[in-house]
């Protein structure tokens, strides 16, 4: 995260924090009924985050805003959070020492009591219809959710469908065996319910309600009449070639159009599924949140550091697993950050499963931010003398996102090159982008050009290139022959015909250009220079370097929106330069 970006997000949490404190004393008299009166405990949650912001991160304490706001605009009904509670208090759950009943934590009674305490003020019915608790591994989130099914079955409606899905048949059946656990401990000889390995039935006449486990094959599931839907480790889901990873989830929640009261949850950890359905829609969760979004029928508990918060602190990891110490033994943390430290395998499973943050393998990524910073120091190419031989490059993004241009130089005198890059974006295509605020803060220092309009302008990329041509030789002009047309014709009617070159993006045509890139960055000093632009950061830290079948290399972006524009316009002008024949 760019540190333009941390200042925002502390600023923003301080806002919070003050909006909560100064408003302590009005919330405990206002919302007492459903504070106290309710249950204590949701209090005691309540006010733990006011009392204690530090130890709860933004989206914590913009959950309990955002409840206060919700209890102005729509009915609470006391009894059906009591009646969950109750019912959540009387089960048996399995544990370390046997089945035994649990009493609630506090943070749970907020979380249970949002979604079965909220109603609609037109017909009563109950509001909340998606929920998302993302949260850490061992939250006890698996085993606590088991009883939202057997609620379902028991005093939902007469032909409720609960349906536990998951991406692997192994994780569905971890939730699924919970539940059948339950069944069989309220009726051991199957009296009332008929208990299969994936499938549970009343026996009696009187309901038809079931629960059913499902896993990712959502081809074989219409027909389907869902009451409740438990998504468990959503963020495993993966987007694969003719399979969209939110296919099961889709077929299951669409098939719930006539209940009065559909449910969804989604309960899952982190991952290195950084381009999967959930990560996507946790965007949008985070903006409901931020009252960016309008939507109250979602609520979200998200549990994950702050962007100062270092991943060996004791206070960030009780700060992320609200149960350490509960279903988590307090040691616990310590002794996994040690085991963490023993190799990058261990620190991506530290980071996505107990720290609840999307990563990825730091050994697959091709530049750490410490080295991507060292190779963008500050040169002015409009000072350059002499005109020395330059290549250029361009990738275009039409609309959805910034395009890349870098002009490469190389000086004789020191044996270096230098790649400049200048970054370009539509500003019709700004609102709502998930980097939408990132691209803002760039344009407003200057390190990101707003084109007028939905789609890129040419016509003032060519100007740019052609005014950097009154100071620099262009020898070559480099570009993907499938993405930029209209930019080359302009180019070639102005006289640069000679000095276009079609640069193909097959992995042999970057190989070379990878090594030579490696060998320059890692020389002391570098040999390679990029312009101090926090997007050539951005840009070296989302590469992720593939190989192919002949290990031919090429980066990679490890997500959709981490480009990687930049570095690919760098490595192209490489390739152009080591080919050019004088």
């Amino acid at each position: 995260m760019q540190e333009e970006e941390k200042v925002k997000w502390r600023q923003y949490k301080a806002r919070v924090v003050e909006e909560l404190r100064s408003n302590r004393d009005l919330y405990a008299k206002r919302y007492a009924y459903a504070l106290v009166d309710t249950d204590k405990r949701i209090g005691d949650y309540v006010f733990n985050n006011i009392d204690h912001p530090e130890e709860h991160n933004l989206y914590e304490l913009l959950a309990i805003l955002r409840f206060f706001k919700m209890l102005d605009r729509n009915d609470w009904k006391p009894k059906r959070v009591k009646l969950f509670f109750k019912f959540y208090e009387m089960l048996r759950f399995s544990g370390i020492n046997g089945r035994r009943r649990y009493k609630l934590t506090p943070v749970q009674a907020f979380q249970f009591g949002n979604i079965y305490g909220f109603a609609r003020k037109s017909d009563g019915r109950r509001l909340i219809r998606t929920a998302y608790l993302f949260v850490p591994r061992k939250y006890s989130k698996t085993t606590s959710c088991a009883a939202l099914a057997v609620y379902d079955m028991l005093l939902g409606d007469n032909n409720a469908e609960a349906y536990v899905g998951a991406n692997s048949y192994d994780q569905a059946k971890i939730c699924f065996d919970e539940i059948r656990n339950i069944m069989l401990d309220m009726d051991p000889r199957e009296k009332h319910f008929r208990v299969n390995r994936e499938k549970i039935t009343f026996k009696d006449r009187g309901r038809n309600s079931l629960i059913q486990c499902l896993t990712a094959n959502a081809r074989t599931k219409d027909g389907l009449f869902a009451s409740l839907v438990i998504m468990d480790e959503y963020a495993q889901a993966r987007n694969t070639a003719g399979k969209n990873g939110a296919d099961l989830k889709n077929v299951l929640t669409t098939s719930m159009g006539p209940r009065k009261e559909p449910l969804t949850i989604i309960i899952t950890t982190a991952s290195d599924v950084v381009d999967g359905p959930f990560a996507q829609e946790l965007v949008g969760v985070k903006k409901i949140l931020r009252e960016e979004l309008e939507d109250d029928t979602t609520f979200a508990a998200l549990f994950m550091p702050d962007v100062d918060d270092e991943e060996d602190d004791p206070r960030t990891w009780s700060k992320v697993q609200p149960h350490l110490g509960v279903t988590v033994q307090p040691d616990y943390y310590e002794w996994q950050y040690r085991e963490a430290l023993k190799s990058a395998e261990n620190m991506m499973a530290f980071r996505t499963k107990l720290l609840n943050i999307f990563a990825i393998n730091e050994q697959k990524r091709w530049f750490g931010r410490e080295k991507a910073k060292e190779l963008c120091r500050g040169f002015n190419i409009d000072t350059v003398q002499g005109r020395p031989e330059c290549a250029v490059s361009f990738d275009l993004s039409v609309h959805d996102d910034f395009s890349a241009v870098t002009y490469l130089l190389y000086a004789s005198f020191n044996k270096c090159f230098y790649a400049y890059t200048d970054y370009y974006f539509p500003d019709g295509a700004l609102r709502g982008h998930p980097n939408e605020q990132l691209y803002q803060e760039w344009h407003k220092m200057g390190y990101l050009k707003f084109c007028k309009g939905d789609k890129v302008d040419v016509k003032m990329i060519a100007n740019d290139i052609l005014s950097k041509a009154k100071i620099l030789n262009i020898i070559r002009i480099g570009y993907d022959q499938y993405k930029s047309r209209d930019l080359v014709n302009i180019l070639s009617s102005l006289g640069g015909k000679n000095a276009l070159t079609p640069y193909s993006q097959t992995y042999g045509s970057f190989n070379l250009p990878v090594e030579s890139f490696e060998m320059l960055a890692y020389e002391n000093p570098p040999k390679i220079i990029m312009n101090d632009n926090p997007i050539n950061v951005f840009c070296l830290t989302n590469c992720v370097l593939d190989e192919d079948h002949l290990e031919n290399k090429k980066p990679i972006k490890y997500s959709q929106y981490m480009k990687i524009d930049g570095v690919i316009t760098t490595l192209m002008c490489i390739g152009l330069m080591s080919s050019y024949e004088r």
